[in-house]
């Protein structure tokens, strides 16, 4: 009786966890609805939604019945993420207006897409319980986890050196917060390391944008009422653009041996 009761409890929070990172994923809508009026990303980075999209990728075979039975509560969300995802860095990738950063966002999808294919393949072709694959995408996903929850800390630097909170999307951060606390309660229903950890520490993450928020949104008011008073001012997504454009270039020299 207390499992049933314990399942159905689990099923619940599923569900709901489903809802809050239906909330999640569509969040940036705003950002998007943006980019497509202005027709430029500005200074805005594909990073956030690639994390996301190797993120769900993984999640999805983690939730197999083949590799992690009873969770196919994962696969149904993780699966609308990947949908999205797409969504989102398709119109990212026809506004971004830089070749060399398309061809960024082209290889890192190719990568993405042959990591997955390999990983499944070598999953049902060398492990055959679902112990053991549990285990190895399990160990996958909370690394991939992490990283979706981490990559806003760019973000958060941006923040904290500009003393202004425009390019970190409020709703998205919350979103992160109520997502990563409510999965942490579902992992613990019975308990699940694999989606416990990378959750937990998602709500740190979350929690620091959040306060990041609160303590520089009087400043980004000031600093963006003060840019429109100024006749000719280069405004702060053109400064950032700029600089952001810069690190790439010194990125690619890098790369390139020079």
């Amino acid at each position: 009786m207390v499992l049933a009761h314990l399942n159905l409890l689990r099923k619940i929070v599923g569900i709901i966890g489903n809802f809050i990172a239906l909330c999640l994923f569509l969040s940036p809508t705003p950002t998007f609805v943006r980019i497509v009026k202005k027709k430029s990303v500005e200074a805005y980075s594909p990073i956030p939604y690639l994390a996301t999209l190797i993120n769900c990728l993984v999640w999805v075979l983690y939730g197999l019945p083949a590799v992690h039975p009873d969770s196919m509560l994962v696969v149904t969300i993780n699966g609308t993420g990947i949908v999205i995802e797409i969504v989102f860095l398709t119109i990212f990738f026809v506004y971004c207006g830089r070749q060399k950063q398309r061809l960024v966002i082209s290889a890192v999808l190719a990568a993405e897409t042959a990591f997955i294919a390999i990983l499944a393949v070598l999953v049902f072709t060398l492990q055959h319980t679902t112990e053991k694959r549990t285990m190895t995408v399990g160990i996958v996903c909370c690394v991939f986890n992490v990283m979706m929850y981490a990559s806003p800390l760019s973000v958060m630097k941006m923040v904290i050196k500009t003393k202004s909170v425009e390019f970190m999307p409020f709703w998205l951060s919350v979103a992160g917060f109520l997502n990563a606390s409510i999965w942490t309660i579902y992992a613990v229903m019975p308990f699940d390391p694999f989606m416990a950890i990378p959750n937990g520490i998602g709500c740190l993450f979350g929690l620091a944008q959040l306060i990041l928020y609160g303590a520089y949104y009087k400043s980004t008011k000031k600093i963006m009422a003060e840019r429109e008073k100024q006749p000719g001012y280069i405004g702060l997504s053109t400064a950032v653009a700029h600089t952001e454009s810069d690190k790439i270039e010194n990125f690619n020299q890098q790369l390139n041996g020079g």
